[in-house]
């Protein structure tokens, strides 16, 4: 005999009664079926979730779920139908893409029914959630993560249920924090705090740094750990001012209408901010109809 370290494999002890009396906790007896192994093609497994009556085995490769107390039959047509059964686990059936959580089980953050984690192997994050797994770097930051995720020692989940953000943490050669929004569904900013862990509870965020518990929901702005930051925004535009643009992605919102105005030379006569009607009625343009 020696020591054996089974990195894909579930056991499971006797059950517990508090009801009857009944504590078979520290029972494993070998002559009963208490063992599942998954595919070790999968790699070994990172971070068991319950979710209902499921369980959600995250694998370096590989993301399945495993229905509990009931089993799955096929159908002829390949369907299945779940049926209620004595065994603890059912068939463990994976999820369609090839995605795992790699060694990053810190990623791993649950909310809802959704499941957020990445995959430093693959420079990708994911989310689980009814539709299944979904690449969410793909929303315009898909070259950001395969250049940072492979990068970072350390890759840290947190979830501010107050913001309905998903809070990656990068911490490497240079510490990032990234937010994904699930209602502009899409990465909404970089963050200034670099947290050792972080929680939502009540609504409320809280982070912890050298040892010390922070909470973000208050009327304290941009002072993260005693030190006070300043707000920025990037603009990403055409720099070429000679060239008509259209963006899809900018909204305007204001007591009066939008108005477009123009600021230039023209025949001449310098013109600064009038708008098309303006310029109709000094008779600088005239309406094409």
């Amino acid at each position: 005999y020696k020591e054996d370290h089974k990195k894909n494999g579930f056991i499971w002890s006797g059950i517990f009664n508090s009801t009857s009396g009944i504590n078979r906790l520290n029972q494993f007896i070998q002559a009963e079926p208490i063992t599942k192994d998954l595919n070790p093609f999968y790699g070994s497994i990172q971070k068991i979730h319950t979710r209902d009556n499921d369980l959600i085995a995250l694998c370096e490769d590989k993301v399945l779920n495993i229905p509990a107390n009931k089993d799955v039959l096929f159908n002829a047509d390949g369907n299945t139908n779940l049926t209620a059964s004595n065994r603890v686990l059912g068939v463990a059936r994976p999820y369609a893409g090839e995605y795992g959580i790699s060694k990053n089980p810190e990623s791993f953050v649950s909310h809802a029914y959704r499941v957020y984690f990445t995959d430093k192997a693959r420079g990708a994050v994911l989310r689980l959630s009814r539709d299944g797994l979904t690449n969410i770097a793909q929303k315009g930051m898909t070259d950001w993560f395969k250049d940072n995720l492979a990068s970072a020692t350390s890759v840290l989940g947190t979830y501010n249920q107050a913001k309905n953000e998903y809070n990656v943490t990068l911490k490497g050669t240079t510490d990032y924090t990234v937010s994904y929004n699930e209602r502009t569904q899409g990465w909404t900013s970089f963050k200034s705090y670099i947290p050792e862990s972080g929680c939502s509870l009540n609504n409320n965020y809280y982070t912890f740094k050298n040892g010390e518990i922070y909470v973000h929901n208050n009327a304290t702005r941009n002072n993260f750990y005693g030190t006070q930051y300043q707000s920025s925004i990037k603009v990403l535009l055409n720099d070429m001012p000679e060239t008509i643009k259209g963006f899809k992605t900018v909204n305007y919102e204001g007591t009066d209408a939008r108005k477009y105005t123009y600021s230039g030379t023209i025949s001449g006569t310098k013109i600064a901010s009038k708008t098309i009607d303006q310029l109709v009625g000094d008779g600088y343009l005239s309406l094409i109809h």
